[in-house]
Parts: structure tokens; sequence; C-alpha cells
């Protein structure tokens, strides 16, 4: 793990995951202090910020200093016609979260990142939990990241997305309307683009089953794996508050949003980044 020097103010979370960006006003950031910030979140994996004024334009415009934006999901359209990068998650419309994953990883190119604003809170509970995919592959015994390290997996987004992909047509993703979701295959273990780290990358909400294995190991497997990742030592949780802004990174990261405020109204904004074709140990 190398440090990253930065002028940004960071309260560690842990060791090596997480961080809370203290002084920093997203909506007038340098791009010494943006710069500082994209540096900190690959270092660090999620990043949280308190007291924010962003709005959905404040939003958007700070993606896009980040990085390249993508629209606001393949299958769901976006909260509005001047905000399609805008997904948002309204527990009034089924917009729940509550199964450990990764992002989009069922399109042949996942999201870098994500950008996530609190809009409306409960009273109490809704949670979000991250889990370090880098620091989970890492206390993995030596025997089982030498299989791992082999494997590639299969990710559907049919499973959860196909009955709206149905009902409301697709979107525009990577320059192409999405009309289907055909599975897609990536490596069990993820290698960083940017820090060469390994990490588990298959997550129970996409991952349907590993390849060239019978389905009792494939389950097994997977099973071993999810229980591993989401052991409490490799999370993070966050309780929200008004003006809270998460920022974290889908390439080493999986998370959980707690369902856990009755029936009282949660909504969050979300944006992704522009990520590349995921690479594993063999490629």
């Amino acid at each position: 793990m190398t440090t990253v020097h930065t002028p940004l103010d960071l309260e560690p979370l842990g060791p090596h995951f997480g961080a809370l960006v203290h002084g920093l006003d997203l909506a007038i950031a340098s791009d010494e202090e943006v710069t500082a910030l994209r540096a900190a979140l690959v270092d660090r994996k999620v990043l949280f910020l308190r007291d924010q004024r962003l709005d959905d334009d404040g939003q958007v415009r700070l993606g896009r200093r980040i990085g390249e934006l993508t629209a606001s999901h393949p299958v769901v359209g976006g909260v509005d016609d001047a905000h399609p990068e805008i997904y948002a998650l309204d527990s009034t419309d089924n917009g729940f979260a509550d199964v450990w994953h990764t992002d989009v990883t069922f399109m042949k190119r996942p999201p870098l990142g994500s950008i996530l604003r609190a809009v409306i809170l409960p009273p109490t509970g809704g949670d979000t939990n991250w889990a370090d995919a880098q620091l989970a592959y890492d206390s993995l015994s030596e025997p089982v990241r030498r299989l791992v390290d082999q494997l590639t997996a299969i990710h559907d987004g049919a499973r959860e997305f196909g009955y709206y992909l149905a009902q409301r047509g697709g979107n525009v993703w990577e320059g192409q309307q999405v009309s289907r979701l055909d599975p897609v295959e990536h490596p069990v273990v993820r290698v960083h683009p940017e820090t060469g780290r390994r990490g588990i990358f298959v997550n129970p909400g996409f991952t349907s089953h590993i390849v060239g294995v019978s389905d009792f190991e494939s389950r097994a497997i997977l099973d071993l794996l999810y229980a591993h990742l989401t052991k409490p030592e490799h999370i993070v949780r966050h309780r929200w508050r008004p003006g809270d802004v998460a920022l974290w990174d889908n390439r080493s990261t999986a998370h959980y949003a707690n369902r856990d405020y009755g029936s009282a109204r949660r909504v969050m904004h979300r944006i992704t980044l522009r990520g590349d074709v995921p690479r594993g140990p063999k490629d």
C-alpha cells in the first residue's frame, strides 16, 4: 500500500479502508483538491464528507470533474430529463439495495466508482455498509487465493433488473441501447488497474455461478467468498446525516444498504463513473 500525500484532512476509519474527509466543500473544491480526492478514493476505497451543499446539478458537476459519467443505470432511467446521469434510489419506488453487491457488474465495463448523496433520510436506520474486497482477498489463506486466482464467474443482471427492462426499456450504456441483459463473464479476482492490488470480484447481487465447475462446487466457493468478504473486520458502516456524500471505488468494494427503517422514506441520488473491463491475475 502506497501512501498518498494530499492536502486533504483525512480521518482514517481503519488501517487501510475508509476515511472521513474534513474541511472540503465539494461545491467549490479546487482542481488540486479534486485531484487529491480522486487519489484518496483509490487509496482508501470509500470516502465520506459531511455538511455538503450539493444539489443534483452540483453532484453531476463534481462527477464530471472526477471522471466520465455514465447514464444513471443500464436499465433504470435518470431522476428527470435534466439529469439523465442520476439514479434515484427511492424506497417508495422499490429503491432498495439490501443485498451485498458491486454496482453494475452485469455489464462488460462496470463503473469505476460511484458518488452517493443523501436526499431524504428516515428518522432512524438506513445505514450503508462497505466491504474492502482487497483486504478480504489478502486475508484468504494462500491455497484459497491460488484457487480463486484461476476462476471466472458469470454476472447476470436479468435476475434483478429483467422486469424493469421489460416494463420500461433500457438506457444507452457504452454507446449502445440496452435491449437485453446478456450474462457477462468476469474474473473472480480483479486486479486493480491503478494499484495492481487483487480483490474479490464476485457479489451475491449479480454473480450467478463460477465457470467450469459443478453447481455444488460453484455454490460452495461463492458462499465461502461471500462470508469472508463480509466479515466485520472487512467492513465500514456509515450512519447518514443530511448533507452527507459518499464516494467509493467500485473496483475494490462491495456495499449493502440496511433496510431497517420501516415505512419511512429514504431517497439517495447516485451517479457512476465510467470504468474499464475487469482484468484478472491470468490476463
